[in-house]
């Protein structure tokens, strides 16, 4: 079966399959989900041996090998395409809005996003920073709402790991 067109389709769904896998893997890693890694790493490597050795018990045939690569490229956009669907953990937003922040601060809080406003000093006089911890799934709807008031706001955007005290959301 494997010296046939169709070998090279399993070897790559195969390699799609666990490069997407590796990809929630790693971000598991940096978010510090070091149990939940573990049991995804191992299933992605179970998947990984099994294609890696298709193809060397087939190194007769060159489709194979293009069949690997292919499943590798396209693991990882089918990956990064997923985790951005799912959008695992949490984001810093960082607003920098020369003439909108009370409007952008008072709209993210009506929505029930938290906020902290600085005041801050920039080239162009005073002016107020805006932070929020946010659900990266809710990553472009912040921004969006952000963009709908000051189109021009400096947006910055960092992966957060929240270690204390944190409260999706506005408190009450």
């Amino acid at each position: 079966m494997f010296e046939t067109i169709l070998g090279p389709f399993i070897i790559g769904a195969l390699r799609v399959c666990d490069v997407s896998i590796g990809t929630f893997r790693t971000i598991m890693v940096v978010q510090g989900k070091k149990y939940q890694a573990g049991a995804v790493g191992f299933l992605e490597a179970l998947i990984w041996v099994n294609a890696i050795s298709i193809v060397f018990a087939h190194l007769s045939n060159p489709w194979n090998i293009l069949g690997y690569a292919t499943g590798y490229a396209i693991g990882n956009i089918v990956g990064i395409w997923l985790e951005q669907k799912i959008g695992m953990g949490f984001v810093q937003v960082t607003v920098i809005s020369l003439k909108f922040s009370e409007e952008i601060a008072e709209r993210m809080r009506s929505e029930k996003y938290g906020i902290t406003k600085l005041p801050a000093e920039g080239l162009m006089g005073n002016l107020n920073m805006i932070f929020s911890i946010v659900e990266r799934k809710r990553q472009r709807k912040v921004i969006e709402l952000i963009e709908s008031i000051d189109p021009k706001a400096f947006i910055s955007v960092q992966s957060s790991i929240p270690y204390r005290g944190f409260v999706p959301g506005s408190r009450k």
